[in-house]
């Protein structure tokens, strides 16, 4: 794949010199990190590469659409078919955006409706979340089938007084509006706190070539509440709810082409978990037990057609019962263990004229798990990790999981080596096993990946640089295989009906390549970059696409970011993201270009209360497309006013 030697050698010399901001914490080594261990445990004892978007950054960045900050963020590659709202897909480290495990206070966030059974980020927006924990590498020991490629966690907003809140509202360019409030309080046995959103945008037209503008509406509601019933014993209560409804051009007949259209789709996501926390043996035993459950239903409608108006409909629910254990071991030895049984379940239609209520595309699997992992020094400064996981599948049997990972302290913390290994498995989905393309005969997805990588400190910790060779091999992934006009194949025409396509194991993918991070702060100048090569190929023995690059993994990614606090009380920023060449086919015909953001922010503290702030992103109004034929957003211009009390 061609690529501007300029550009690759610009972007390696900057990642060396500084890193990224979004992963400005791991300057802090001792910062506490949950996602690879399911509790806290300090950033320089893991092996695994972790990335904390933190509250901090978070507010700098004037962050609304979670996936555009998570683009900049080492190891991760984003694609949107057209504006905010439309399908989003992360990718980490060259993984499928089904591979990426998301977890929000601890509940899921995949739909076992959708193709994957992963995660859409369209309606993942800013709200309440005050921080993110990104892992990069296989973790399905702890957080089980679909972490392949990583762990996303997300955190939202715990209250540190007995009242308090904050609230924003912001306005611009496409005719755009967010606004957000949460109150909360810390009250003697009670913890509670509250939140909702808006956001409205009339966007951009999903079509590239297309005049009319695909607009989108989201609504969000969220809550929790923890009350300690005895000293030992805590009731934990979670909730989130929202709605989002987004226009999107499709193929209307009977032409069957890319083109304006006034189709929709209405997403809702309920989200709840309930839980019991409590302590034995003076506090050394630390349990939890829990119920969790994801409840995602979307409609899609083309109001075009006054017979069938809604054009698709999928409900999927997945319910998990759960319990956790971490126990305190001999010479600062720490374990995690636990079980959970997980149900999934999905309904899917798709009405047309000629059938207007069809009998809905129903199923059901259930997985049940077993897991552990124990973390401790098994010499100075040497930290082990070393977990086991055994899930026990409906359809697909007994498969057990490994991981071990290092952490090396040396120059008195200055410099951490880390390394990891660990495998994933995900079966087969619903959709990818029942829907009209499901194939009854698929294999589950196996996966075995490692990373070795090195972070260093200069200037007591005001510099940090770090470097990553990551490797990955899966086999039997699973993706799309599109079928022929006309096609005679038995597989394209089941029971004698044609269809677009069919889903089969791939074989075998491999991914590796290299991340560059750093950070600096230089009196009120703070410099942040990462770069990221990312080489990811079908490597199925016989397949006709072996050797090809995956579909929209670009192979060189960058970011860089310029933060400086004037004296007179103002903080201004640049950002520039940069997504070099890939492919938008799995054959590798078509390809998509390199692209460059330019994002400019400016922010003013009128009192200890309120700030105002401002930004224009794309500034420089490039053209680009995440996706072949879908439009991305041009320039665009924010104001916006946030308050705490």
């Amino acid at each position: 794949m061609k690529t501007s030697i300029w550009a690759m050698t610009s972007w390696a010399v900057l990642s060396i010199a500084t890193p990224s901001q979004a992963s400005e914490a791991q300057t802090n080594v001792s910062e506490l990190v949950v996602v690879a261990t399911r509790t806290p445990q300090p950033l320089d004892r893991l092996g695994q590469q972790v990335t904390v978007i933190d509250a901090a950054t978070l507010k700098a960045r004037q962050v609304v659409v979670i996936s555009d900050l998570l683009a900049q963020t080492p190891g991760v590659t984003v694609s949107r078919t057209g504006g905010v709202g439309s399908a989003t897909s992360v990718r980490l480290r060259g993984a499928e955006t089904d591979q990426t495990a998301v977890v929000i206070d601890g509940v899921k966030l995949n739909d076992p409706s959708a193709v994957g059974g992963g995660y859409n980020f369209a309606n993942l927006l800013a709200g309440d979340i005050a921080r993110i924990e990104v892992l990069r590498g296989g973790q399905s020991t702890l957080w089980g089938s679909g972490a392949i490629g990583g762990v996303i966690n997300i955190e939202s907003a715990v209250p540190v007084s007995a009242f308090e809140g904050s609230a924003s509202l912001e306005g611009g360019s496409m005719g755009t509006g967010y606004g957000r409030v949460g109150l909360g309080g810390k009250q003697g046995r009670l913890v509670w706190r509250l939140a909702a959103g808006s956001y409205a945008t009339d966007g951009v037209s999903a079509y590239r070539l297309g005049h009319e503008t695909d607009g989108y509406r989201s609504s969000a509601l969220s809550g929790r509440a923890e009350l300690a019933l005895t000293g030992d014993i805590v009731l934990d209560l979670r909730g989130s709810w929202s709605r989002g409804r987004n226009k999107f051009d499709g193929f209307p007949a009977p032409a069957y082409v890319f083109a304006d259209d006034p189709e929709y789709a209405v997403t809702k996501t309920a989200l709840g978990y309930a839980g019991i926390r409590f302590s034995l043996l003076d506090g050394r035993v630390k349990n939890r037990i829990g119920y969790a459950l994801t409840d995602t239903t979307s409609d899609s409608y083309d109001p075009s057609q006054a017979v069938t108006p809604l054009t698709f409909h999928s409900k999927g629910v997945n319910r998990r019962w759960e319990y956790q254990g971490t126990v305190v071991l001999p010479r600062d030895w720490q374990a995690t263990f636990g079980l959970e049984s997980e149900r999934w379940s999905s309904k899917t239609a798709s009405p047309d004229p000629f059938d207007p209520n069809p009998i809905p595309s129903q199923a059901h699997v259930g997985i049940n798990s077993v897991y552990a992992q124990a973390i401790g020094e098994v010499a100075p400064n040497l930290t082990l990790t070393l977990g086991v996981r055994h899930d026990s599948h409906d359809t697909f049997g007994d498969h057990t999981l490994g991981q071990i990972a290092g952490a090396w302290k040396l120059n008195e913390g200055a410099t951490v080596l880390r390394a990891s290994f660990g495998q994933g498995f995900k079966a087969p989905t619903l959709y990818q096993l029942y829907s009209v393309y499901g194939e009854k005969n698929l294999r589950p997805e196996a996966a075995d990946s490692w990373d070795v990588g090195v972070e260093h400190h200069l200037g007591d910790g005001a510099t940090a640089i770090s470097a990553t060779w990551f490797q990955r091999q899966t086999k039997d992934q699973i993706d799309f295989v599109s079928c022929a006009f006309g096609s005679t194949l038995a597989i394209c025409r089941p029971g004698g009906v044609g269809r677009f396509g069919y889903y089969s194991n791939i074989s075998r993918a491999t991914a590796h390549g290299l991340e560059l991070t750093g950070a600096t702060r230089l009196g009120g100048l703070d410099l942040a970059a990462n770069y990221t090569w990312t080489d990811a190929k079908n490597a199925g023995r016989g397949d006709r696409n072996r050797g090809k690059f995956l579909a929209r993994r670009p192979e060189h990614q960058a970011n860089l970011t310029a933060s400086y606090d004037w004296p007179v009380g103002l903080t201004s920023s640049l950002t520039l993201h940069f997504v070099g060449e890939s492919f938008d086919d799995a054959a590798n015909t078509v390809r998509l270009k390199a692209y460059i953001l330019t994002d400019l922010r400016l922010s003013c503290r009128v009192n200890d209360a309120i700030e105002v702030y401002g930004r224009v992103e794309n500034a420089l109004d490039q053209s680009y497309q995440m996706v072949r034929n879908y439009g991305a957003p041009g320039r665009g211009a924010y104001l916006g006013v946030r308050t705490r009390f």
